[in-house]
């Protein structure tokens, strides 16, 4: 009798709904370790699914790989100060823009890959000229990241000169400088490009270079184009090796040809991004960048 007990009629063999392991029952240290090996959109993805994902998620040990070498001196520079958080609060945080130098730059991670980016402003370019009106004015516009753009009316001489320090992580990085040919505007909630003041870009052009502190050295040559279109003109790529000193480049934009005069540009800004972020940008801009 009563090695029958225990199978009452009509019950069914095995645990009941109730009494069956659930994933809640898992330590969050062990599903922890299984979303370590994910990527951070995988697990974003996995936080918003389950609350058992979402407790895990925030484990340091997850993030601590994720996050750039460079991470603590990126938070130095930042304008909005450094903060003592778990590591999943601070690659969220890193994956927004973080601006510094009074937010004429801007620095980020990549989400997919966690490289880091960094935009300068053309605000915080030495442009040749930029104080003269008739020649150079400030525009505001939601079209760049930082709000505004340096807009050039005509000038005889064409000189952007920028120059950074900045340690980053060891790999291969690409330097764009982000342009367009016609004034950027809005009416009536529609984007407007004017092209009244563009010319001078097909007789010669434009320079490209940069150079490193270490010796590396890019010059390309591009003649405009895409009318009323940003585009990013690649001027090359340089390799960080040691992620514990910091990387000085400078750059330049230049048609200096006194021959004739040129206008309608917008500069917007220049992009330092990892090579393999910045192989995307030249997918979609291959067309119109044509070295020369």
């Amino acid at each position: 009798m009563g090695a029958n007990a225990s199978s009452l009629p009509g019950q069914p063999d095995g645990p009941s709904p109730s009494t069956r392991p659930k994933l809640e029952d898992i330590p969050d240290s062990c599903i922890a370790l299984v979303l370590s090996y994910l990527d951070p959109p995988e697990i974003a993805k996995l936080a918003r699914l389950k609350r058992a994902f979402l407790a895990a998620s925030s484990a340091d040990f997850i993030w601590v790989p994720k996050l750039p070498s460079t991470y603590p001196y990126i938070l130095s520079k930042s304008d909005q100060g450094a903060e003592d958080k778990g590591k999943m609060d601070i690659y969220a945080r890193l994956c927004r823009p973080n601006p510094f130098d009074g937010g004429t730059k801007e620095v980020w991670i990549d989400k997919r890959t966690g490289g880091v980016c960094l935009a300068i402003s053309s605000k915080a370019l030495m442009i040749t000229g930029i104080d003269d009106r008739r020649y150079w004015n400030h525009i505001p516009t939601d079209e760049s990241r930082f709000q505004t753009i340096a807009y050039l009316q005509q000038i005889w001489w064409l000189e952007v000169n920028g120059d950074l320090e900045f340690q980053f992580p060891s790999g291969s990085y690409s330097l764009f400088f982000r342009l367009q040919l016609g004034r950027a505007g809005k009416k009536s909630s529609r984007r407007l490009s004017n092209s009244e003041n563009v010319h001078g870009w097909d007789v010669k052009p434009a320079q490209f270079q940069f150079t490193t502190q270490d010796g590396q050295h890019a010059v390309s040559r591009y003649t405009l184009g895409n009318l009323g279109n940003w585009v990013h003109y690649h001027v090359g790529d340089f390799v960080v090796s040691d992620p514990n000193t910091s990387t000085n480049i400078k750059f330049s934009l230049t048609q200096i040809d006194c021959t004739h005069t040129k206008g309608g540009l917008c500069v917007d800004s220049v992009l330092i991004c990892p090579s393999n972020v910045g192989k995307e940008l030249l997918s979609v801009d291959v067309e119109v960048c044509k070295k020369l």
